[in-house]
């Protein structure tokens, strides 16, 4: 199965919410579901998308499954290995899932401010643009432990539009749980998250349960 390549604006449609997949626009009016947008579509994409039927138990399990997903934009294989290894963690399993995806490098570039959105970040650990404890890593599903430095790489450093980019994104909050430090083009893992400072719209346990049938 490919990634999807498709318009990122779509799924926010399907999901009926802003899942900030495509940087700065999402703070427009231009979003597709912005308020403010006077050409808003109403509905979900598709032919039926105006359609309005009751969703089941199964259905409001499927949707957390795939909001949490998208907002990674992972592979349903690929999100379904985080959720085997949540399950052999000690804890809640819905939680520990979320933590698995947040410790991911791509997503921990994004939140650090180094990307305007999880896709860019993504690109960028993919062109080798970053280091992890002073090693190139070019694997966005790295996933990072307490104590780990990411930083841009000494030649990325000298982009110009690298550097625009952290600057385009300094006014986005860091979360509590990693530290920036954007005058030198690096963060660290200060610890892992807890449940409330994963500010995704999305019920983990739903996901749990929908695995556990």
């Amino acid at each position: 199965m490919a990634r999807y390549t498709g318009a990122v604006c779509r799924i926010c449609r399907r999901e009926g919410k802003k899942m900030f997949l495509k940087g700065d626009r999402c703070f427009t009016t231009k979003c597709a579901i912005d308020e403010r947008n006077e050409e808003k579509r109403k509905g979900t994409p598709g032919q039926h998308g105006m359609s309005r039927k009751k969703v089941s138990e199964y259905g409001m399990q499927l949707r957390a499954k795939q909001t949490a997903r998208r907002y990674y934009g992972l592979l349903e294989g690929q999100f379904y290995h985080y959720f085997e290894m949540a399950v052999k963690m000690p804890g809640k399993a819905g939680e520990n899932l979320l933590f698995l995806l947040e410790s991911r490098l791509d997503n921990v570039v994004y939140r650090l401010g180094f990307a305007s959105s999880r896709a860019q970040a993504r690109q960028l650990v993919l062109h080798r643009h970053f280091t992890v404890n002073g090693q190139k890593v070019n694997i966005p599903s790295y996933l990072l432990k307490a104590g780990d430095v990411v930083a841009f790489t000494e030649k990325a450093r000298g982009y110009d539009s690298l550097k625009a980019l952290v600057e385009q994104n300094s006014g986005r909050p860091v979360p509590m749980w990693l530290s920036a430090d954007k005058e030198n083009y690096k963060g660290s893992v200060e610890r892992m998250p807890v449940r409330e400072e994963v500010d995704l719209d999305v019920d983990e346990q739903l996901i749990v349960e929908l695995y556990s049938k």
